[in-house]
């Protein structure tokens, strides 16, 4: 890793805000502002922005391609991706050609980041049988991969009808970034390095340097497979305040009540009584002051060598306008000071 290259990018799943009294606005609304929240990090100098897929009703995108292209419109510069596509529950030809024609109304900004999904919803939704999990992931990512090569495919198997020698359209003018997005379990690593995408590991809780093997699994793997080396990302939540006090209060009430709530679904135990500061002093929180997030941020990159990370940035019950405060400390502040870290290190 080359400390002088390493990008930063926020990522949001689209989860509905509140308003000043604490009420939840609108889907449509929340839309609207992810659009302008892209615009505020293309306008501070961000390198990346992704919209996650959800089919439930505490998150607003369903449709990440729609949101992109919206975003790709008001911006110049950023890049742009999902974080995730939900590929399982999808059609990998589909997931393609939109993604190339995002890739031209953004002048080739567009990247897919391919997932399964932290959720369930969309199996059901589309009429996919949750028992095919495994293999509607495996069959889908090979077939994307070769579909990206832009040549005729050739391609069968058990989940969509079979290919022969087709090519999809729009073409691209120059080769898609693609990535996938791993929880952490080494099959799913090495399924990436496989495949030939860059991996994109969701660091969500516990410390970040746990995650050192599976990035050399990753490097290892390119190497049986005689695979170059792909780029390795990072995405985790956080939020930017003045101070770190002021952070903490904003965001806990929100971690807390999405914690309960998964864990109610999950079935994980309730949080307990010093949990989310352990998560912020040493597990996967990037909550705090600039120079609080900034040291954390370059501990991660530093530890884990990877080629960018992409700050969560929508929390639980934070307003929009606390949400572009903290758009704007990450991009001016946090950034710069980063770089200024790894570049002393």
């Amino acid at each position: 890793m080359d400390s002088t290259q390493v990008e930063f990018g926020l990522d949001t799943f689209g989860a509905l805000t509140e308003d000043s009294n604490g009420e939840l606005i609108t889907h449509a609304q929340t839309v609207r502002d992810i659009v302008d929240d892209a615009v505020l990090a293309d306008s501070v100098g961000l390198d990346f922005f992704g919209v996650g897929e959800h089919h439930r009703p505490d998150f607003a995108v369903s449709s990440p391609e729609m949101v992109l292209a919206a975003i790709a419109g008001r911006t110049e510069r950023i890049r742009l991706g999902s974080a995730v596509t939900v590929l399982s529950s999808d059609d990998p030809v589909r997931v393609f050609e939109r993604f190339a024609t995002l890739d031209a109304v953004s002048n080739g900004r567009a990247e897919i980041v391919a997932g399964r999904g932290s959720f369930i919803e969309s199996f059901p939704l589309f009429g996919y049988d949750l028992s095919d999990y495994e293999v509607l992931f495996e069959e889908k990512l090979e077939l994307l991969a070769k579909l990206l090569r832009e040549q005729p495919v050739t391609w069968q198997g058990t989940t969509r009808s079979a290919l022969s020698n087709q090519q999809v359209f729009p073409s691209t003018e120059k080769p898609m970034p693609a990535w996938v997005g791993v929880g952490g379990s080494p099959e799913s690593v090495v399924r990436t390095a496989k495949y030939g995408f860059n991996l994109f590991l969701a660091i969500i809780g516990g410390e970040p340097e746990r995650f050192a093997p599976y990035i050399d699994l990753f490097h290892r793997a390119q190497d049986e497979y005689g695979i170059e080396h792909r780029p390795i990302a990072v995405h985790s939540p956080g939020l930017v305040a003045e101070t770190d006090e002021l952070a903490r209060e904003i965001v806990e009430p929100g971690w807390t009540a999405m914690r309960r709530r998964m864990g109610r679904e999950r079935g994980w135990p309730p949080p307990q009584p010093g949990d989310f500061e352990a998560e912020i002093e040493t597990g996967a929180l990037y909550v705090g002051a600039p120079e609080t997030v900034a040291a954390k941020i370059a501990k991660t990159v530093t530890a884990l060598g990877i080629d960018r990370f992409d700050l969560k940035y929508d929390q639980s019950q934070v307003t929009h306008e606390t949400r572009q405060t903290s758009i704007g400390l990450y991009g001016e502040r946090v950034v710069p000071m980063v770089k200024d870290m790894l570049a002393d290190s």
